[in-house]
């Protein structure tokens, strides 16, 4: 049943219209704005109806204001000295319609049950719309290997949850796909993402960045500033490099997942936020803890489940997916009509260890087609880079995901099946790597 929240100062006015849409409709009151907006705050409201001229504000600044704090919330305006300048005006802040008193009871149902619909389809509306994002956020991430598949089956199973996730993974393996990815098939998927990629900020300008701040906090701080997390309220905030934020910050955000509130820089008063937290790092982020750079409470908060993206290396069949996936984007990018790639270029492409990952092999796709001469891109296009990789180009040995391994393992107790489960790969892959690292004999 939906809600109706009816705002006016005359008493007998609040309960006539309560009693006439009562009979199909849960009805609130409120005696003024600021009642209203108390009401607003503490519960879920389909639609207001509202006076306009009230003592203290009025319906058009309480119109305002749901617009802000509530968009979406359809609002009706009635007044007994309605006039085309205020209708104009509150249809113009937003308004659905603009009654006036004294009202007809028939007509208002109507108005009400044509604005709750309206609501209703537009909310359908951006459910689909959302369930099509995280359908199109998975199929970004390409490649049938074992891998992958474990990577969009954990997504699936973490993505309706409220739980923090930690995305871990070589630069370039499309971390931030996977963040888009859990949020598109979030419950939270009509609310904001917010990203912020960590290291390109110092650590003055990540406090405001991330908590906002009051006017005259700071040389430059000339008005208030909403943070991240308040920007992020009621979606997903994606903190990408999350390792290089600095010890002081790290105290800070501690607090806020702890807490739930966050507190402006300059300012003493706690602001409630309501996010899910997705964090990414490139680092071995259990090394950086047991190297003191990384605070071990933090860490745990993060890692409440753990996604790692393998590096391009490691899903070498994956390649010609990724390659003909990019060839079908670029092609209308780049005016081109390539219709796919020779076996002797796809050869060369495959022997090359990508130490960019997808990044890199997407770059290298994009400069063959640019570069190309006739519809299929040949050995001749690949880059000579790529053709002949000097032997420093190739990676040593995965030494911070052998650090996972034995971590999962250390965390389980030695039983390498919760630890597979724990890193998000199949048992045989986990298997596979154990004999890569020489860690078969590992507890």
């Amino acid at each position: 049943m939906n809600t109706v929240l009816i705002v006016d100062d005359d008493k007998a006015t609040r309960e006539g219209l309560a009693l006439a849409l009562g009979r199909a409709y849960r009805v609130l009151t409120a005696a003024d704005a600021e009642g209203a907006l108390r009401v607003l705050t503490g519960q879920s409201v389909d639609l207001v109806l509202t006076d306009l001229r009230m003592p203290g504000r009025d319906g058009l600044s309480l119109l305002r204001d749901i617009a802000v704090s509530h968009p979406g919330v359809p609002v009706i305006l009635l007044s007994a000295y309605g006039s085309v300048e205020s209708a104009v005006e509150a249809m113009r802040d937003g308004a659905v319609d603009f009654l006036t008193k004294p009202v007809n009871l028939d007509h208002l149902e109507l108005v009400v049950r044509r604005a709750l619909r309206q609501k209703n389809l537009e909310r359908q509306n951006a459910r689909l719309r959302a369930q099509l994002a995280g359908r199109s956020a998975l199929d970004r991430l390409i490649g049938s290997s074992e891998a992958m598949a474990a990577v969009r089956e954990r997504i699936g199973q973490v993505a309706p949850t409220p739980a923090t996730v930690l995305i871990q993974g070589p630069s370039g393996t499309g971390k931030e796909l996977v963040a888009r990815a859990l949020h598109a098939l979030s419950p939270r998927a009509e609310a904001p993402f917010v990203a912020v990629h960590c290291a390109a900020l110092s650590p003055s300008l990540l406090e405001s960045e991330l908590f906002g701040h009051v006017k005259g906090a700071f040389t430059g701080a000339d008005e208030d500033r909403k943070g991240r997390f308040e920007i992020a309220d009621g979606g997903t905030l994606f903190l990408d490099e999350i390792s290089e934020i600095d010890l002081a910050t790290q105290v800070k955000l501690l607090r806020v997942l702890e807490t739930r509130t966050v507190e402006p820089v300059g300012s003493a008063r706690p602001i409630p936020v309501d996010i899910r937290l997705v964090a990414a790092t490139n680092r071995d982020l259990r090394a950086w803890v047991d190297a003191g750079r990384f605070r071990e409470d933090l860490y745990f908060r993060l890692n409440v489940v753990d996604i790692t993206l393998p590096p391009l290396r490691e899903r070498q069949g994956d390649l010609p997916q990724l390659c003909d996936a990019f060839v079908r984007e670029f092609n209308p990018l780049l005016g081109r009509g390539i219709l796919g790639i020779e076996p002797e270029a796809m050869a060369a492409l495959a022997a090359y260890p990508w130490p960019g990952n997808v990044r890199e092999l997407r770059n290298v796709i994009e400069r063959m087609m640019v570069l190309a001469h006739g519809d299929r891109l040949t050995l001749a296009d690949v880059p000579a880079n790529v053709r002949a990789p000097a032997p420093a180009a190739r990676p040593a040995p995965a030494d911070p995901e052998a650090a996972r391994i034995r971590e999962a393992l250390h965390a389980e107790g030695g039983n390498r099946t919760a630890a597979a489960r724990r890193l998000g790969i199949p048992l045989r892959t986990f298997y596979r790597r154990l004999k890569t690292y020489g860690l078969e004999d590992a507890r």
